[in-house]
């Protein structure tokens, strides 16, 4: 996990700093003295966990928290401990960790903010993986909702695309390519420069051709193989 440290106190954050550097998970991307200056990072740079101070002048850590819009992972580091409940009601808080931090806490610490990394990363792929249902297509200044499953044959004529479902046709103004990037690689494989099709609806295949309902469409030389390797999976 890529993580930075905010404190004031310079021998603090050397002491965090150490600690990270016997964590193998933690890549220590900077260091900050204020508040101020990590904002200024995280509006242009990714990161996974941060170790907070609270006590900090001109600007808290408690302060910094609040203007967060998407707040990373965060354990707080401090001498302070009645703030503890005020900070877990913040669902991002992993932890609170009392000065001075000892390795054993301090990676117990990290593997709760693992966990949490984890788990988020797993919803994250399952969302990005879900097959959508459904999508709209726009034919003479009307919205059609079209069932993906219900799709078996795209195909490309010049500006526009033909797609064949079980009840019928439809001609939109678009391109292969733009509605490939909306179909669930796991129903679709674009098998010839012109004609995508639905795997599930195949009966035959011959040659170099699969049969899709009455449609006998061509398969390129260098699509074959994908389309053989997912037939395994059928």
């Amino acid at each position: 996990m890529n993580c930075i440290i905010i404190d004031d106190e310079k021998m603090a954050r050397v002491i965090i700093k150490t600690l990270c550097s016997q964590i193998k998970s933690l890549n220590l991307v900077e260091e900050f003295s204020n508040a101020i200056q990590a904002i200024k990072f995280l509006n242009e740079n990714q990161i996974d966990l941060i170790f907070l101070d609270i006590h900090m002048p001109n600007f808290s850590g408690l302060d910094f928290i609040k203007t967060l819009k998407d707040p990373p992972k965060i354990i707080f580091t401090t001498s302070d401990p009645k703030f503890a409940i005020e900070a877990f009601e913040y669902d991002f808080i992993v932890d609170y960790l009392l000065k001075p931090v000892e390795l054993p806490r301090f990676e117990k610490a990290v593997k709760k903010a693992e966990k949490r990394h984890m788990i988020q990363a797993q919803l994250n792929t399952k969302e990005s993986t879900e097959i959508k249902n459904d999508f709209y297509v726009n034919i003479d200044r009307r919205l059609i909702k079209i069932d993906l499953p219900s799709i078996y044959l795209i195909e490309a004529k010049g500006d526009y695309i033909n797609i064949k479902t079980e009840d019928s046709n439809y001609i939109v103004h678009s391109t292969l390519k733009k509605i490939e990037e909306k179909l669930p690689s796991s129903l679709f494989l674009k098998v010839h420069r012109s004609y995508i099709i639905n795997v599930k609806k195949i009966i035959d295949i011959e040659d170099n051709s699969v049969l899709i309902k009455k449609d006998v469409v061509p398969v390129s030389r260098s699509n074959r193989p994908e389309l053989m390797k997912r037939l395994d999976l059928l």
